[in-house]
């Protein structure tokens, strides 16, 4: 699984990089950004960060 983020329409609020850091974290622009796999363990989390971004620029794709 993997995480795309639409970072055209992301409005940095880093809700995402709260709830998962695993998988997202704030790059240098202020942009949220993609910067780990979806695994097992963390597919909750990562899960959760896509249904709470408040513009939902976030998904999260199976193989």
């Amino acid at each position: 699984m993997k995480a795309v983020i639409d970072r055209d329409g992301c409005t940095g609020c880093s809700l995402c990089a709260e709830i998962c850091p695993e998988v997202f974290r704030m790059a240098d622009d202020g942009l949220a950004e993609v910067h780990g796999e979806v695994t097992e363990e963390n597919y909750d989390s990562a899960k959760e960060a896509e249904e709470s971004c408040p513009v939902s620029v976030i998904t999260i794709e199976e193989d």
